[in-house]
């Protein structure tokens, strides 16, 4: 396929309507989310039949958790795909990584060794952490620049959709025991194939075709000046929201579950409220305001910020048992689409010229989920201690990020890609 740019998406200067084809392209852009998030708590809510069927260790478990899209396979997939997709283009990442992902979640759904298991969350793993730096580049590059909080918000709606679905079909499959985690892995394989085939029809990013006749910018630009700033200052909170995120993501179920709060179908049922309170909270508050001023975006992460602190900080002082973990997972919920993942996406797009973008975001993305990698590697062992050990980190991770997120925001809100690069670039 051609590399020139679609002539209908051309990112308008200071609008805020959003065109037809922009939301088509960025739902298609979003599915990238949809898969990642998916496979993510597919693993999860199948974690603890895997653990009995394939008889797996606690460390084994561990290291399949930081194994797969939860951590170092996405890492190293976002790490080479974010250069690549500034390098190639980005639709050259994203016109083929979905084949690699349909392979990965089908050697998932068809494991019946240890060894199949570890090898498909492997691959799948590196196909997300390709796509989705790439993926979000080109939502970024198509938004106008007075909705560019909206739309990415909106491939967030999508992150959240992907578990809703996943853990949905769980609770219903759950008197298949480990047959129907194979036939929730088998959805994700059709879901992704449908979305290759219809990416198909994607152009490349009218920004990324202009910047790439210019002079080439080298990646050691992105560790001096105003772009190590952005990309510390994106680190950190990614990182550090991430390590909670990800915990939850992948062993809220496995958590309620083993530490005996409910059975299987009740621990995968408690934690799909947590995607639809993320959904609603996106679509009534982040998408409408996060692009409103500087001041705005500011309170929206701080209460958000708040909120997410509280809820692990529930587990330091009550039991966990049903009531307990509901709150948690509420308000969690909602105040990690204020204060997490979506401002993430958004300021990843903002603060790096377009050739640098997806290499910066591929580099925040992928240190990210390396370190939580790590992390999970130990949470299945903390844990055997109760919920205290892991709850009291968690609430360190978020006041860091939630502290570094609210004073330390850079003002960026309604302002096109070129002239925040312009004001970055100034002493």
């Amino acid at each position: 396929m051609s590399t020139q740019a679609h002539p209908s998406i051309k990112p308008d200067s200071d609008a805020a309507t959003v065109t037809r084809q922009q939301w088509k392209w960025s739902a298609l852009a979003g599915m990238a989310s949809y898969l990642d998030a998916g496979s993510i708590v597919a693993l999860g809510a199948g974690l603890a039949l895997f653990q009995s069927q394939l008889n797996l260790s606690s460390g084994a478990v561990g290291a399949l958790a930081a194994l797969g899209p939860n951590a170092i396979g996405c890492a190293l997939g976002a790490f080479a795909g974010g250069w690549l997709g500034d390098k190639l283009g980005r639709k050259r990442i994203y016109q083929y990584d979905l084949l690699v992902y349909a392979a990965g979640i089908l050697c998932i759904a068809l494991a019946v060794k240890a060894a199949m298991l570890f090898i498909g969350t492997f691959v799948v793993g590196v196909a997300v952490g390709a796509d989705v730096p790439t993926s979000l580049a080109l939502v970024g590059e198509l938004a106008p620049a007075k909705a560019r909080g909206k739309l990415l918000g909106f491939t967030q709606v999508a992150w959240c959709l992907g578990p809703t679905i996943v853990l949905w079909l769980a609770v219903l499959l759950a008197p298949l025991g480990l047959l129907g985690i194979r036939i929730i892995f088998l959805h994700l394989l059709v879901v992704a194939l449908v979305t290759w085939a219809l990416r198909r029809g994607l152009a490349e990013s009218t920004r990324w075709v202009a910047a790439s006749t210019a002079a080439r910018q080298n990646v050691r630009a992105l560790f001096s000046g105003a772009n190590l700033r952005a990309l510390a200052w994106t680190a950190t909170i990614y990182l550090f929201w991430n390590l909670a995120a990800g915990t939850a993501g992948i062993f809220n179920p496995y958590f309620i579950n083993t530490l005996h709060a409910g059975s299987q179908a009740a621990s995968v049922g408690m934690y799909s409220s947590a995607f639809v309170i993320a959904m609603i909270v996106a679509v009534t508050v982040f998408m409408p305001y996060s692009d409103r001023n500087y001041a705005t975006r500011r309170w929206l992460w701080g209460v958000g910020a708040v909120m997410q602190i509280i809820a692990y900080g529930l587990f330091l002082v009550l039991p966990f048992n049903i009531p307990t973990i509901i709150a948690n997972i509420l308000l969690f919920a909602a105040g990690g689409a204020l204060a997490g993942e979506a401002f993430y996406k958004v300021f990843s797009q903002e603060l790096f010229p377009t050739m640098l973008r997806g290499t910066a975001q591929g580099i925040t993305f992928g240190v990210a989920r390396t370190l939580l990698g790590v992390w999970s590697f130990f949470v299945p062992t903390l844990a055997k201690a109760g919920i205290g050990p892991v709850a009291v980190l968690l609430t360190l991770f978020l006041v860091i990020s939630g502290t570094v997120g609210f004073f330390f925001m850079p003002d960026t809100s309604g302002k096109t890609l070129e002239q925040i690069e312009v004001e970055r670039a100034r002493p």
